[in-house]
């Protein structure tokens, strides 16, 4: 690794987004069946990118309200944030820029790290459009906000389909790197 240590990833959001799911997923190649709502995890591994093994810690953190004066605790040597919303519950999209964003910018450790917006749930989605029912969060919508809001990149996922998530956490792993070696003031991937 370039510096030494893990590149550093935490996985913030309201709670049920899937936060946890994707993780596991990922992590375990398996979706867990059962909602154990998460206070506080983490999970160690390493890819090889570019002919280099890189090593990573994924930190996942509970979005409930009653746990916010601990989520803070996760957030020293940050690389890169994924910022997750259901695709299927308005309050959770709309908590984006209400209270995530404003954490990220409140936090001396997330402030002006790079972060991508996932959209999890997206089998749901589907199963919404199969039954003529409009989906509660478009693909533009989810991307017309990760440009307002000022995320490198903008994702959609369903853990549960393992449909995506691959792709998640190889994003936040580049975007992770290039944080490290480019240490400009502002972001510095580029929104897919």
């Amino acid at each position: 690794m370039r510096d030494g240590r893990p590149l550093k990833i935490v996985v913030i959001g309201d709670g049920m987004v899937g936060k946890t799911c994707l993780l596991m997923t990922y992590v375990r190649k398996a979706f867990p069946e059962q909602y154990i709502p998460t206070v506080f995890e983490n999970y160690s591994g390493s890819v090889h990118v570019g002919g280099e093994e890189v090593a990573f810690e994924l930190w996942d953190t509970a979005g409930q309200e009653e746990y916010s004066h601990l989520r803070p605790l996760t957030y020293s040597n940050v690389d890169v944030i994924i910022l997750c919303f259901s695709l299927i519950r308005q309050p959770s999209f709309d908590n984006v820029e209400s209270k995530w964003l404003k954490e990220i910018n409140d936090s001396a450790d997330l402030r002006n790290k790079p972060f991508i917006l996932v959209g999890t749930m997206s089998d749901y989605r589907a199963e919404t459009s199969k039954l003529g029912i409009a989906p509660v969060i478009s693909h533009d919508k989810g991307r017309r906000l990760a440009k307002s809001v000022g995320a490198v990149g903008y994702l959609e996922c369903s853990a549960k389909l393992n449909s995506g998530v691959k792709e998640v956490f190889n994003m936040a792993i580049q975007c992770g790197l290039d944080n490290r070696v480019n240490k400009p003031k502002k972001h510095r991937c580029t929104l897919l």
